[in-house]
This record gives structure tokens, sequence and C-alpha cells, in this order.
């Protein structure tokens, strides 16, 4: 055994034992002295070194020092999901993910698991969003997310209440219809086409395409939503809920006409007309000769889904008096607007198609919630 490896016990033993072995006649003595003299520099060191220890544990506990010990330690910060979508990492990511169809590099830049698609870069959220809060009509309507064909009940007729004296005949029961509006949703489509040089571009790319998307498919719904008003039945059915129809030229009364035959359910009810027919209003409250207004306060609503009076056809609707909320869309697959890539279709002409699509159902589901304003027929000679 090395002497370094000793105890100070079996280094004092093995000095008693070369006591005894330098007395025979045999014995290699300068052996014996050069491992005595190793022993006892061995016991002198660590006699020393312990003599060290004790010093510094009596000056610290004098006061005269601390002991410490430095860990380094490696700061690291957890990204949230939100907080990666907005890097350009995951923007890049997102745009080849377009491109290619494949999510696996956004997936792994998410610091949690997420199913379904991947989520949309926080800029796009904001690109369709901000698309439907500009639509003066969409963000009125009535906005559901439930999967599936909706069907959505309404009180189609229903007797009113009665006062009853106690003691007289028993008031009649309710004679109650209810209908119910089936809504089946259906895809809303836009495609553009780029060039395979502007596919190489990232964020500027998906804003671009979403904006353009985004924009085409929120009119094309909004367009849609006058369509539902314009095209109603007159009155309730089983399965529709109807619209009733006042036939009036521009006039300064023509508005209130029609106000008059909404329902107490239209708390904020709004005028939807083309630009042009606004003018035609306005010219009927000059011919009046006194400050009235036309509209009657109530927040003008501009679409070109309707014709212009001029341009109307008789007995077309070319104004509508409502309360948008009688209006119900329904986004089964959630409001965002899903992108598909074609680079296969127009590939020949070294151009990309790129589909966007929306899944949407939409009806009017509150009864007298709106009036339809015709242009009335010509008069016969």
């Amino acid at each position: 055994m090395e002497i370094n490896e000793m105890t100070i016990e079996e280094m004092e033993a093995r000095k008693a034992e070369i006591r005894s072995e330098v007395e025979a006649e045999d014995a290699d003595l300068d052996a014996l002295e050069a491992e005595v003299r190793g022993i006892n520099e061995e016991l002198e060191a660590r006699k020393a070194a312990e003599a060290q220890r004790a010093e510094l544990r009596a000056a610290v506990a004098a006061g005269e020092g601390e002991v410490t010990k430095t860990i380094e330690t490696e700061e690291r910060t957890i990204m949230t999901n939100n907080e990666i979508r907005n890097s350009a990492e995951y923007i890049d990511a997102f745009a080849d993910y377009l491109r290619s169809g494949d999510d696996r590099e956004c997936r792994s830049l998410l610091t949690e698991n997420v199913s379904g698609t991947v989520p949309v870069p926080e800029f796009v959220d904001s690109i369709i969003h901000t698309a439907w809060e500009n639509d003066e009509i969409l963000r009125r309507c009535r906005r559901l997310n439930v999967r599936g064909n909706l069907k959505v009940a309404f009180e189609s007729s229903a007797d009113g209440a009665y006062a009853h004296t106690e003691g007289t005949t028993a008031i009649t029961e309710e004679s109650l219809t209810l209908g119910i509006v089936t809504m089946v949703p259906k895809m809303v489509k836009k495609y553009i086409t780029i060039s395979d040089e502007a596919s190489i571009l990232s964020e500027d790319l998906v804003r671009f395409v979403y904006s353009e998307l985004a924009y085409q498919i929120t009119k094309k719904l909004s367009d849609l939503v006058v369509d539902d008003i314009k095209g109603a039945n007159t009155t309730n059915g089983s399965t529709y809920v109807g619209v009733p129809k006042v036939a009036a030229a521009p006039s300064v009364t023509a508005i209130a006409t029609a106000a008059a035959n909404l329902g107490p359910e239209a708390r904020n009810p709004v005028v939807i007309l083309n630009r042009l027919t606004e003018a035609a209003f306005i010219e009927a409250q000059a011919a009046a000769n006194f400050a009235i207004d036309p509209f009657y306060g109530m927040e003008k609503v501009y679409t070109s889904e309707l014709s212009a009076y001029s341009a109307a056809s008789d007995n077309a609707v070319y104004a509508i008096v409502g309360d948008l909320s009688g209006e119900t869309i329904n986004f089964p697959e959630g409001d965002g607007v899903v992108i598909k890539w074609d680079d296969l279709s127009l590939a020949e002409a070294d151009l990309i198609k790129i589909v966007g699509r929306e899944y949407a159902a939409h009806a009017v589901t509150g009864p007298g919630k709106f009036v339809n304003i015709t242009k009335p027929a010509a008069a016969t000679t």
C-alpha cells in the first residue's frame, strides 16, 4: 500500500513493525530507513494541513471571513405560444407551411401542444378580425361557432297575455306557433394567383395573401347577409323568418314608415342602402323645403348588393331598415380563413394558385327585426 493511501493509525502501526524488522540480520536498512522517512513526512504534512484547517475554522467562527460557493446557473426564458407566433422564425415557418402543407416546423417551435391546425401568426388574426370589424354589416350580426348544421327556433306567432278578474271565466290557453330555421353551412371561397418569384417571400407574402383573401371572403359574406334579408318571404313560415315589405319611393317619410313596421325586438335599427340611393333621399329632403332628417337619426350602412333606386326594377328591394342582430352567422370550423396552396394547376405558366375558404351558414333568425323597402311599380295608363 502506498504511504499516501494509509491512515494515520496504519502509518503508526507500520513504524512499529519497522522497529522489529531492523533487528533482523538480513534487514535492508536503507529501504527501511527510506520508508520511515516517507511515513514521517506524510504524518507531518497531514498535521500541517489539519492545523491550517483548524485555523480557518477558528477565523470563520470569530467572524473574520465567510466561506462562499459560486454556482453558475443558466437562465432560460420560456416563450409562450402567443409570443412565438410573433417571432420572425415562426412567421417564416408558417409561410413555408402555406407553400408545402407540412406543419412540422411550426409545431416544433411551439412550447405547448396544439390540436388541429397550427395557430396562425398573431398579425394574421388581426388581419381577419379587422376585416370583420371594418364591415359595417357583419360586425353587427350575431356570430356563433357551433359544429354541424344549426337549428334556431323562433316564435312565429303567439297570443298576448290577458287581464283576468278573479271569479270570472278562465282565460284561454296560449296559441303558440314555433318555427325552426335550419342553417346548413357552405364554403365561401376566393382564390388569387401569384408568380413563382413572389412565393419566396415570407411575412410579406403571408400579409398579402391573408389581407386579400380575408377582404374578399368577408365582402362576399356581407353580400350574402343582404341577400338573406331582401330575398326573405314577407311572412313567417315553419322553416323561415319573414321580412315584411313597404313600397315607397325615397322621401322624408319612407324610412319612418318602414321603421313603424318593425317589432319591439329591433332595438338598434340601421338603414342599409346603396350610396346612390342616399343621394335620392337627400334630394327628397331638399325638395321638402324644411330641415328634416329622412333617416330619422338611424345610422346608414352602405352596400353595393342593393341596387341604386334609379337602377332598381319595379318591386325590387332597394333599402332595408332593421336590426342586424336578427341575422345569425355560424362558423362550424371557426371564423378563420383556411389557405390552400396549389403549385401544380398553373405550373406551366409559372403561377401558383392560392385558395382561401371559410365554412359558414347564415340566415335571418330574428322575427320583427327587418323591413324591406321596395320600389313602387310604375303607374299603368
